[in-house]
Parts: C-alpha cells; sequence; structure tokens
C-alpha cells in the first residue's frame, strides 16, 4: 500500500462482511468498528482480546482510513508484539510493512534515535543493562561518599527507576525521600549527566527522554501526534504514569485511542503499574465509548462463576461479569489438609490420577503465592518421578540466593571446596577483587592446594594489599569459627549463624529491589527443609540428588509457577494451594497498602482461578511451616468469597471450613474427630471463612489451660504449658521445644 501525505478516504460498499469480522460475536465486533474516538476496551480473561486488537488493526487498514504507518500498536512483550503482527499479516494476506508495532520500548527508543540531540545524546547511543546500570550507581554513589553497606546501589537505583516510571527527571522530583542520607536526587541528577557524557541510555530513559522531547520541542511532538492517526494499547492496566503521559501526549490531535486491558487483572503494582490508569479512562478522555467483553471462550461456567464471586468483592473496579456457553464441568474443589507437606503429597497423588485418565502433565499447572512455596512441591515429585518445570524462575535449589548460601554450608563442612570458597569469597562485598582471587589461584594451582590453604599461606606474607589480606583474613577466622560451631549446635542453627554472621542476610536485608524479600523468604525455607534431616552432610547429599534428578527432567512436565508468572497463560487444569491468611492474600502486602494491597491481591486470587479451562482445585492448610516456624492458620478470605453453588468441599475430617455452625446445613458432610467433637469451637476458630464479619470465639473457650498442665498437640506431641495469655499457650514440648500455638489446637494429656 503506496504511501501519501493524507490519509485515505473510507468507500462506501455493500458487500458482505470480511471474514475478520463473521468470526467475531457481538461485543468484539463492536469494539473492532468503534474506530473514531477514544475507546476503552474491558477484555476479561479469555475473552479474545488478541483477536480484537488484530481484527480492528485489520479493520483500519481494509477500510482506508489510516496507511500502516499511520498507525501505532503497543504491546508489553516481543512475544506478543510478534503474535500480533503474524495474525494481523494471515488476516491482511500480506506484509504489513510500516507499521509501528512494537513494545512501548521499542517504540520510544525509535523515536528517541531520531531526536536524541535535544536530550544531549548521539543517535548511536548505547542502552544499559542493569548490570551496567549498577556499576554506574555505585560509581556515583562512591564518588558522593555514600556508605554502599548501608545504601546497596541496588536500592538507589531502585529509587531512580521509580522515578523514571512517574516521568520524573531529576528537576521534577519534589520528594527525594531519605534514601542514602537524603542524597538519592543528587546521585540522579549526576547518573543522568554521566549517562549523557558516555552517550547512553537506560531503559527508563527511553519514554522519560520521549516526554522530555515532546515538552522542549513542541513541533516535534506535533509531529508524531499527526503521524499517529491510530493508537492501540494492549495490557493497558499495566502501564506505568510514564507509560500513560507518553499516550496522552501521541493521542492529542485524533483522540483516536483504543486500549484493550482488565482492571480485574491488574497485579504489578510493585512494578509501577498504575491501576488508576485504567479507572479513570474517561475522565481522561471525555465522550469514551466502553466496550466489554464478557463471552468467556476458556473457562467452564462453574469456574467462571466462582471467579466473578470473588472479584466481586473489590470496590475499586468498573465492572463485568464473564460467562460462557461451555458444558457446566466440575464444580471448583476446595480442599482442606493438615499441613503444608500434606497438602504436597495429595496434590502431587490427585496429578498422578489425572495423568492415569489421559491428562497431559503439559496441561496441569500449580500456582502458588510465593516462591518459597515450591519447595515442598519440588522434593515431593522428585521422590515421586512426576516430570515438572518452574516457570519463571529457577528450581529452589537453582536459586541465586540458595546457591551462595549452600555455598558457604559446603565451605564449612568441606574446606577444600574450591568452587564453594570462590563463589562466597567476596558475597557480599569484602574488597576482595579480581587481583586478589588470580593471587589465590595461582598460588594454588603451583602449589596444589586449595583455595582455602592458598588464603592462609598469602595472609602470612606482604604479598596482597593491607586492606584485601585484612578482609581474606577475617573470612578464613569467620570460617574457622563456623566450623569449630559445627561440632556444637544443631545444623539449622549452624546455618542460621552463618547467614547472619556472613552479612549475607542483611546483604537482601538492605536490598530494596521488589525480589529482595522473596530471596529473604527463600533463604528462610532453605533453613527450614534443613531441619528434615539429622545433620549438615546428609542434607547436602540430599541437595546434590536433587539437583542430579532435576537436571535429568525432560518432556511432558507439570508447571510450577507463582501466580504473577502465570498472568497470559491458560491450562486444562490448575491447582491453587496454600489459600490461607497471611500467605494469600499475603500479609506485608496489607501491612505496606492497607485495601489497595487487599484489592490487588483478590485481582491475583482471580487471575489464578482464571488460568483453568477444566478443573481448578483450591487448598489450605491448617498448620504451616514458614520459615522454620510451624503455624496455625485461618483459611483464607477468598474462600469466604467463593459462593457454594460452584465449589466443591473435599476436606479432612475436622478441617472443613463450612463446619460447626458456619453454613447450617452443610455440617451433615462433615465428620469430625473425637477431639473436635469435644472442642467444635476449633472448627470455628480454624476455618471461619464463610463470612468475613463471623467474630471469633473468646479466648480458652471451652477448655481452659494453666502453667503447669501437660497438653498434647497433634504437630509437636506432648508438653508443658507455660504461659496461657488471650488464647496463646506458651509450651515446653518434649521434643519440639518451646512453641507459641492458640489453645485451640491443644488438649489436656
Amino acid at each position: 500500500m503506496p504511501e501519501t501525505d493524507s490519509a485515505p478516504v473510507a468507500p462506501v460498499s455493500a458487500t458482505p462482511p470480511p471474514p475478520y469480522l463473521a468470526e467475531l460475536n457481538d461485543a468484539q465486533r463492536r469494539a473492532v468498528e468503534a474506530v473514531d474516538g477514544p475507546v476503552l476496551v474491558l477484555a476479561g480473561a479469555g475473552t479474545g482480546k488478541t483477536r480484537v486488537l488484530t481484527a480492528r488493526l485489520a479493520h483500519i487498514l481494509a477500510t482506508r482510513r489510516a496507511w500502516p504507518s499511520q498507525i501505532v500498536a503497543v504491546t508489553f512483550t516481543n512475544k506478543a508484539a510478534l503474535e500480533m503482527r503474524e495474525r494481523l499479516e494471515r488476516l491482511i494476506g500480506q506484509a504489513a510493512e510500516g507499521l509501528w508495532l512494537g513494545t512501548f520500548h521499542a517504540i520510544a527508543v525509535r523515536i528517541l534515535r531520531r531526536h536524541a540531540e535535544v536530550v544531549g545524546l548521539r543517535p548511536n547511543f548505547t542502552i544499559l543493562d542493569t548490570d551496567d546500570q549498577l556499576r554506574l550507581v555505585k560509581q556515583v554513589a562512591a564518588a558522593e561518599g555514600v556508605d554502599e553497606k548501608r545504601w546497596p546501589a541496588r536500592a538507589i537505583l531502585g529509587a531512580i527507576e521509580r522515578w523514571k516510571d512517574r516521568g520524573l527527571a531529576p528537576d521534577k522530583v519534589t520528594d527525594p525521600g531519605n534514601l542514602a542520607d537524603g542524597r538519592a536526587l543528587k546521585i540522579y541528577r549526576q547518573y543522568q549527566e554521566r549517562l549523557q557524557t558516555v552517550n547512553a541510555a537506560d531503559f527508563g530513559d527511553l519514554l522519560l527522554h520521549n516526554l522530555t522531547i515532546f515538552q522542549m520541542r513542541p513541533e516535534i511532538a506535533a509531529e508524531y501526534q499527526e503521524r499517529f492517526r491510530y493508537i492501540l494499547v494492549d495490557e493497558y492496566q499495566d502501564t506505568n504514569v510514564a507509560q500513560y503521559l507518553w499516550l496522552r501526549l501521541l493521542a492529542q490531535k485524533y483522540k483516536n485511542l483504543c486500549c484493550v486491558g482488565d482492571d480485574d487483572q491488574s497485579i504489578y503494582s510493585w512494578r509501577g503499574a498504575e491501576i488508576g490508569n485504567i479507572l479513570r479512562f474517561e475522565k481522561d478522555f471525555p465522550g469514551a465509548q466502553i466496550v466489554r467483553l464478557e463471552q468467556n471462550y476458556r473457562s467452564t461456567p462453574h469456574i467462571l462463576a466462582a471467579a466473578s464471586a470473588l472479584i466481586a468483592k473489590n470496590a475499586g473496579r468498573l465492572g463485568k461479569t464473564l460467562w460462557t456457553t461451555a458444558n457446566e464441568g466440575e464444580r471448583v474443589l476446595l480442599r482442606g489438609v493438615w499441613d503444608g507437606e500434606e497438602e504436597a503429597r495429595w496434590i502431587g497423588d490427585e496429578i498422578e490420577s489425572l495423568q492415569r485418565k489421559g491428562e497431559r502433565l503439559s496441561q496441569v499447572a500449580i500456582l502458588v503465592r510465593a516462591g518459597f512455596q515450591t519447595r515442598e512441591f519440588e522434593e515431593r515429585f522428585i521422590n515421586m518421578g512426576l516430570a515438572y518445570r518452574v516457570v519463571g524462575g529457577p528450581r529452589f535449589y537453582e536459586r541465586q540466593e540458595i546457591r551462595d548460601a549452600l555455598a558457604y554450608l559446603r565451605l564449612v563442612h568441606q574446606p577444600a571446596d574450591d568452587f564453594a570458597f570462590e563463589r562466597v569469597v567476596n558475597t557480599p562485598r569484602r574488597g576482595i577483587g579480581t587481583q586478589t582471587l588470580q593471587a589465590l589461584h595461582h598460588l594454588a594451582r603451583s602449589a596444589r592446594i586449595s583455595l582455602g590453604e592458598a588464603a592462609a599461606r598469602l595472609i602470612a606474607t606482604d604479598e596482597l594489599k593491607p586492606a584485601a589480606r585484612k578482609s581474606l583474613g577475617g573470612f578464613l577466622t569467620d570460617l574457622a569459627r563456623w566450623r569449630g560451631l559445627a561440632q556444637a549446635v544443631p545444623h539449622t542453627e549452624l546455618a542460621q549463624i552463618v547467614l547472619d554472621e556472613s552479612g549475607y542476610t542483611a546483604m537482601w536485608q538492605a536490598d530494596k529491589s521488589p525480589d529482595a524479600p522473596g530471596r529473604l523468604e527463600n533463604l528462610k525455607e532453605l533453613v527450614a527443609a534443613m531441619d528434615e534431616f539429622e545433620n549438615l552432610a546428609g542434607f547436602l547429599d540430599h541437595v546434590s540428588l536433587v539437583m542430579e534428578n532435576a537436571g535429568q527432567s525432560g518432556g511432558d512436565m507439570v508447571s510450577l509457577m507463582t501466580v504473577h508468572s502465570a498472568k497470559g497463560l491458560e491450562f486444562d487444569v490448575v491447582f491453587l494451594p496454600g489459600w490461607e491468611e497471611g500467605l494469600f492474600p499475603n500479609q506485608r502486602s496489607l501491612d505496606e497498602h492497607g485495601m489497595k494491597g487487599l484489592e490487588e491481591e483478590r485481582r491475583l486470587a482471580y487471575v489464578g482461578l482464571t488460568r483453568a479451562r477444566q478443573r481448578a482445585y483450591v487448598s489450605y492448610a491448617a498448620n504451616r511451616r514458614i520459615h522454620g516456624q510451624w503455624q496455625t492458620t485461618l483459611p483464607s478470605r477468598f474462600i469466604a468469597d467463593l459462593p457454594q453453588d460452584h465449589t466443591e468441599m473435599n476436606a479432612e475430617p475436622g478441617l472443613h471450613p463450612r463446619a460447626a455452625g458456619l453454613a447450617p446445613g452443610l455440617e451433615e458432610d462433615w465428620q469430625p474427630t473425637p477431639l473436635l467433637r469435644r472442642r467444635p469451637e476449633l472448627a470455628r476458630l480454624l476455618m471461619q471463612t464463610r463470612h468475613q464479619d463471623v467474630t471469633p470465639p473468646p479466648p480458652n473457650a471451652g477448655v481452659k489451660f494453666a502453667a503447669g498442665d501437660r497438653v498434647f498437640h497433634r504437630k509437636f506431641g506432648l508438653g508443658t504449658v507455660r504461659t496461657a495469655e488471650g488464647g496463646k499457650l506458651s509450651i515446653a514440648f518434649d521434643q519440639a521445644g518451646d512453641k507459641m500455638v492458640m489453645d485451640s489446637f491443644v488438649e489436656k494429656a
């Protein structure tokens, strides 16, 4: 299609609708044909949004409203852009040459290279990766005298990225905060100046520089406003402030902006996504049309009804209700188990049962809320010989923080482990650089000794610089102390001591990146995993065997991932474990963000449910060992949001959340244990999830405990009550040691 300076005129035609329109349902067709003016397409999960986007592009081209070069279509991933281009070219029967189709960053960099000089760059500027960014921040912070141990470069870079996500250049930041003793803004300014000097930009700059160019040079903004007659945006609920400002600027003239998204699937606020962008669309673009895509082509009616009832509890949403013409299918199965280990066993057994019935493992997914949950499933599946893959991240024992921690433990256990020595000798940073390592390697090779022995020899000479010699000596002293402790303290306690005294835990505590809390949780889970073994040697052997078995898997495999990683995917069978208060919804999210955090957690649960095509399983445990500590848990409030008509309860005796008067009429299918027949308040306290405002029973309801009482706990065994206060008992268990438990979980011995 040849290009001209003006847009072609749509011809009048009485021919039948083209195939790309004939294949659409009524709502999809309205979204495709509403090409003039601002349009928000609220596309529920599985409602065919990609089909709508590509059909809309095809319609604009087929009706000659614009040439390809006058259309910009923005996606969030290169994969989505490639898929959209391929679909479009199949629809129009030719290459879509000239179309501006790609990610925000891909399109922004095209514009920036044309006008780089406006922001002090040359067109051949370099785009830095994260490692380069961190290196530059460290240099600038060091020049400012910032203590890197107290204010890690990653934390400062995180603040800079957040400012850029909000479209704030250094001169626009009004609240610099207290990071780096209030010097973060100065570091940001110098970081930007240094980037300009070396003719480089980071990913945040691509959009930020675009905004600066458009604001400084209105004639350039006008050029692109004239060029882009139609703008289409995918996953609009995930846009940040800078992306929103960029889109709004480009759409100023023609206002033909079509945003496709789902406010119920906005789950990336921690990445800078701003759900307000989609919620205030009508206010930002007066006269906007809102088209709701509600016919779902993925899931069964029971799954959709359960998900819809769940998300309806959120106040911050525009509202829609998914429906389908598919067969009714199976109800969402709710499973209550005693603890996390039993949950992993049950899910493994259920998957094997499905496999025997012909279900492919590749169509089965386990979606967890937190990364540390994968360990129990991984170890269970390896013991069963069930093939699995971890999607969106490494397997538990392959994660960076776990490998680092294991290297410390290996080095304590085996002093000649050179691979472990090299991995952690400068992690966290101790000022032991490349030259020192080269000297160590040289001596180790020439004398045929380990790196540890080489280090011991070198610190007794003057070959190393004093600072390096001191740091290396301190490291060897620490190792010697830990090896001494290995004979005196339990291996779990030793692991915690090593992680704390080495500074490794503190390194991640000081890290302000979004994944740092998860890494800390994984380290705690590692220590908890060690408790299952008699000694450190047994645990390290186990890990080696796990890694060996994991490396041999392949072919048809179960997918194991976080719910965040599952966005955009779908499976025939989905398991959603760990639906317990504090885990899902996540307590940290509630503490930090209040009601906004709760609503995002509920959207995350909605995303998890709507990944399932045929079967969805939700499970919860009455007890869970989190980071080495056994905790009694309550089922997630989200279980209370799931309608009884679309769910089926399959709980162990005593773990039915609708028992004990919580849901009249359902008690007959509950067979309590002897203990629970005597203690009905246990079920009430444990499983009060049918109604969020159910009031828990008073402390020590039914049975009173006092200091000195002998009691029995199903998990911890026999013990003696130390103190009893507010429904909580401090108990010295004969085998498990001191624990704090709810009084409802014990009976008098």
